[in-house]
């Protein structure tokens, strides 16, 4: 987050937030998989497999869905060159809006397939190449970065560096937070609010990247 610009940071926030709204209402639609944090469901793997349960196979059905949508996300960021920034998030749009259709048809599972998908689409906004210069739906880095720096404050070092990493992660809690209250309200309604936000990212984002020199 350090080499970001502001416009870059706030896009970052804002994508972060998205994936929390996204994850939890799969997560509550799913009973308790998730869509975007793969670790999760890496685990829920490794103890489905252990106790032969079915809930190994949904969460290998959602891994590969977010691989296939990190495949795909590469591959039309690829194509779209310097529109990367633009022609992602659209996609990612357009993935969101198929569950938000999907879920209007109560085939909440396939759904859950279409945002894991759209989760690992939206991995790919800040790539450049092979490499991912954030990720924007797992935290845990994140939080690792935010102990770091404050430690470093405490020894007198930089006082403020934390800060932008803890409002990357403020914004996947707080979108977590609106995802949930918006899937209580209106059930899978809530994927239409977030297929229009990612929209609004396709918009905001069409001003060229800044060019950075150190890892986020």
């Amino acid at each position: 987050m350090k080499s970001f610009d502001r416009h870059d940071r706030l896009l970052a926030i804002g994508l972060s937030a998205l994936a929390g709204y996204v994850d939890a209402i799969g997560f509550l639609a799913t009973g308790g998989f998730f869509v975007s944090f793969m670790s999760g469901n890496s685990t829920r793997l490794g103890v489905g497999i252990a106790e032969m349960s079915g809930n190994a196979a949904v969460a290998a059905m959602l891994i590969g869905s977010f691989l296939v949508g990190v495949i795909a996300g590469s591959l039309v960021g690829r194509w779209g060159k310097y529109h990367h920034r633009a022609v992602v998030p659209v996609l990612l749009a357009a993935l969101l809006a198929g569950a938000a259709l999907l879920g209007d048809f109560r085939q909440l599972w396939p759904a859950a397939i279409l945002m894991a998908a759209a989760m690992g689409v939206e991995n790919i906004f800040f790539a450049e190449g092979t490499e991912v210069r954030i990720g924007l739906t797992y935290m845990t880095g994140r939080l690792v970065k935010i102990g770091q720096l404050l430690a470093a404050a405490i020894a007198g070092e930089d006082r403020w560096g934390w800060i932008p990493h803890l409002l990357l992660w403020s914004g996947l809690l707080g979108g977590g937070a609106a995802g949930a209250v918006a899937f209580i309200a209106i059930g899978s309604d809530a994927l239409w609010v977030a297929a229009a936000a990612a929209l609004l990212v396709a918009v905001v984002a069409r001003r060229p990247a800044a060019v950075a020199t150190t890892p986020a």
